[in-house]
């Protein structure tokens, strides 16, 4: 293992808090690491990315407002240097397929061990890549046909523009367009606008679809997790 000699500045991007403030407590006691900031949101994550400037970002994918995968996008896109780690409850080849495209540095599923997790950040933190042993394996393997989580073959979500994908994930989380538009700083007639797009790009034809297909490629977990504070 290798272990650098300083400090390893973490950003927790992470909508529970209570898994927040299980992972500070796990890093402040292991000693070799500094969390310098928790994001709660994804669009938190982008922005305090930008301005603290963390070693090392571990980013949750089902968060709201903007989830880990499209925050991670917008993220790499500002800095192509920054270094981000999944970690999150699903690992299908869905997720594993769309953040390896989106070039994370490291993907852990949250039933990792605590070893594990400092090991990937330490990894990671020097420029090498980490994986979970068993999402390691399946990447290596040849997967002919990706599926997406409710079975069904996948659609290719990267068709959508990152406004798009961002609209989708609020219309799904129940946003009405005057709330999109306020969170998004754009018109209500720009929302109508990209919500129809969205749907002929997708096929789909109400918000219901939208909502659906939503939870099925993994842009919001489901109505029930997204309740929890």
């Amino acid at each position: 293992m290798t272990t650098p000699q300083k400090q390893i500045k973490v950003l927790l991007a992470e909508d529970h808090a209570i898994v927040r403030q299980g992972l500070c407590s796990l890093l402040n006691v292991d000693g070799h690491f500094t969390v310098v900031g928790e994001a709660k949101t994804g669009r938190e994550a982008v922005e305090m990315a930008k301005t603290l400037r963390p070693d090392v970002i571990l980013m949750d994918i089902a968060m709201p407002v903007l989830n880990g995968l499209e925050a991670t996008k917008q993220i790499l896109t500002a800095d192509p240097a920054a270094k981000v780690v999944i970690l999150s409850a699903h690992s299908d080849d869905e997720y594993i397929e769309r953040m390896n495209a989106a070039g994370v540095a490291g993907f852990l599923e949250k039933q990792t061990s605590a070893e594990i997790l400092t090991k990937a950040i330490r990894e990671v933190a020097v420029g090498k890549t980490f994986f979970s042993p068993s999402i390691a394996k399946r990447m290596h393997q040849d997967h002919n046909t990706l599926r997406s989580r409710d079975g069904s073959p996948k659609v290719h979500s990267r068709s959508l523009t990152a406004r798009e994908s961002e609209v989708l994930q609020l219309v799904a989380e129940g946003s009405a367009n005057k709330q999109v538009a306020s969170e998004l700083g754009i018109s209500i007639k720009t929302v109508e606008k990209h919500r129809q797009q969205l749907m002929d790009k997708l096929n789909i034809h109400d918000t219901a679809g939208l909502t659906r297909y939503a939870i099925s490629t993994g842009v919001i977990e489901n109505s029930v997790q997204l309740t929890i504070v």
